[in-house]
């Protein structure tokens, strides 16, 4: 299928109800870099004003997978977590908007390790970073097929 990575993306950004659920929003997709946004809202928070780690972790999941997606879906492929390491520099407040950004630093047929940030769009500062590994599979697997672009289309 000639263009498999972009129908593959299509019905992975349909069907992420995780990533809808949390609010991040897809702002580029490409071999040098992929971009998610989130805004901090209400529902993210763990304190009156700071949002909880475990938004900020499952934020950087998607960023470091979406940039391993970007490489396997090359040759049809998902990718799942294998692991991720990620620093917390700072706290993310509410009303913040967060940028980021994730990239492939190594990338085998199987295993591929991703690197990312997130950084406050308005201060310009890092407010974590990560490193991850990502084992790419056949999208099959998934219960995913490209009939599914026909209930999206």
């Amino acid at each position: 299928m000639e263009n498999i990575r972009e129908n593959l993306i299509q019905i992975y950004q349909h069907t992420n109800q995780f990533g809808h659920l949390i609010g991040i929003d897809l702002v580029k997709f490409e071999s040098d870099e992929i971009r998610y946004k989130l805004e901090i809202e209400d529902k993210h928070l763990a304190t009156p004003t700071t949002a909880h780690g475990g938004v900020l972790s499952a934020y950087m999941d998607g960023i470091l997978g979406l940039a391993a997606l970007y490489h396997s879906s090359e040759y049809g492929n998902l990718v799942s977590t294998v692991e991720f390491k990620i620093n917390y520099l700072m706290p993310a407040r509410k009303g913040d908007v967060l940028i980021g950004v994730g990239k492939v630093i190594s990338k085998g047929k199987r295993i591929i390790i991703a690197q990312g940030e997130i950084v406050n769009e308005k201060s310009g500062e890092k407010v974590a970073i990560a490193t991850g590994t990502f084992n790419a599979y056949p999208y099959q697997k998934s219960g995913m097929n490209m009939a599914d672009l026909d209930l999206i289309s």
